[in-house]
């Protein structure tokens, strides 16, 4: 009997050692995820699920090639990336090169730069002197189709991709344009665009120094502080920056530009993630007295990003009076983290913010003074500010065909400078950088 009564013990201490291990792995999972001993549950929930979905297309998709596992996997980067805002991009091997291509100033292509708007791809601006502006490409433009093939509904860095190429190629661009809802079928040949970003410097009428910044690269910073300092030299008294059409591009160059004007130290625009402790600020560095004398700055709605970070700053603080249209919003911050073979993800992880804290993001920059003009006339005075040779208007026409537009943006802001230079007793010849 007491050896029946050990071995009924035991079948007793088994069944409860039983029922206690099912319960602990029952309740294992919602323990951890409470205790932080498995963090990535949700993301291996989530993987599982594509796995599954690229194996069934992968095995019973009709179009074997179609369904190989490299291209679901990245169409699926694509797509995950891609839906989340306009501006975040999974980027291929080419594409990322493209990208850094744009930030050094420098690139194979077309020249235009374009952004996706609503699942349509929109011309921001065609980069100045180069073959889509002589082309005639204006601001808004919609691009439907490369070399015959459609350009995809928001597929941004296929676009790019296929735009660009070795200088001396051609490429057939079908544009729609939606003002007068014309279809455009242009054969373009591409070249080496390098982006002078700091063009035209020159003194204008009652000494007025103007000098147009038409992108932000690595360079920009270096070239603006050269043309100011050669308008000063030559007696500017009051000032004109132009960032009309001008896309954005490096933030450090907007700050850069910015900073002569303000006092080291001083705040010219922060960044904010999704977090408070995610706020970055970002200051002038520059030593010295800033330069203070009467100023303007030119923008439209081809003005974005970092040409709206410097109109912003310089508006927030007083220090420029703005003429021209609401810029175009593209208030967002930019990340590129690499992956292997070259890849990377380009994801927003901020936001830009003027001095004052007003978000550019969809808002863009309201001028102080609203002139507004069409496409057309934007055009037109693009190209004349591309072809300085042809100053006298009988030659612009004879090689344009038409009369040149009248500068109503710049003639505004001259207007505000003679005001601010009658009532204002800063307007004194020269200045220190």
């Amino acid at each position: 009997m007491p050896t029946v009564a050990r071995m009924f013990k035991r079948i007793l201490t088994l069944a409860a050692g039983i029922v206690l291990g099912a319960a602990l792995v029952e309740a294992w999972p919602r323990v951890a995820a409470a205790w932080n001993f498995w963090p990535d549950r949700e993301l291996a929930r989530a993987s599982s699920r594509v796995r599954e979905v690229m194996r069934l297309v992968h095995e019973h998709h009709v179009d074997q090639g179609a369904a190989a596992y490299d291209r679901l996997a990245r169409e699926a980067l694509h797509g995950m990336v891609e839906s989340l805002d306009a501006h975040s991009e999974f980027l291929e091997k080419d594409s990322r090169a493209g990208f850094e291509e744009d930030l050094s100033g420098e690139f194979g292509g077309i020249g235009i730069q374009v952004e996706t708007r609503q699942n349509r791809i929109v011309v921001i601006a065609p980069v100045a002197g180069g073959p889509g502006e002589r082309a005639g490409i204006q601001r808004g433009d919609e691009i439907l189709s490369i070399d015959g093939r459609t350009a995809g509904p928001g597929a941004l860095d296929g676009v790019v991709g296929r735009l660009r190429g070795p200088p001396g190629t051609r490429v057939l661009v079908g544009l729609v344009r939606p003002a007068t809802r014309e279809n455009l079928s242009l054969t373009l040949t591409r070249e080496l665009i390098r982006i002078e970003s700091v063009r035209g410097a020159r003194l204008i009428a009652g000494g007025v120094g103007y000098v147009q910044v038409t992108d932000f690269t690595d360079h920009t910073g270096a070239q603006f502080r050269r043309a100011l300092e050669d308008l000063l030299a030559r007696g500017a008294r009051s000032l004109v920056i132009d960032l009309r059409n001008n896309p954005g591009g490096v933030l450090e160059a907007a700050v850069e530009v910015a900073e002569p004007f303000f006092r080291k130290g001083e705040l010219v625009v922060y960044t904010q993630g999704r977090s408070a402790r995610d706020r970055e600020n970002l200051l002038a560095a520059a030593e010295g007295e800033p330069l203070a004398l009467p100023m303007a700055v030119l923008v439209n709605a081809g003005s974005a990003s970092a040409a709206e970070i410097v109109a912003g700053a310089l508006k927030d603080t007083g220090r420029a009076v703005v003429v021209g249209e609401r810029t175009f919003g593209k208030g967002s911050v930019q990340t590129v983290f690499p992956l292997d073979g070259g890849e990377g993800v380009r994801l927003t992880t901020a936001h830009y913010f003027t001095p004052g804290g007003d978000t550019i993001h969809e808002r863009g920059v309201t001028p102080h003074v609203e002139v507004v003009m069409t496409p057309e006339e934007d055009a037109m005075l693009a190209r004349q500010r591309a072809r300085p040779d042809l100053a006298s208007p009988a030659d612009f026409k004879a090689r344009f065909g038409e009369e040149p537009v009248t500068d109503r943006q710049l003639e505004a802001a001259l207007a505000m400078l003679e005001g601010l230079r009658l009532f204002d007793g800063r307007a004194a010849p020269g200045g220190k950088l």
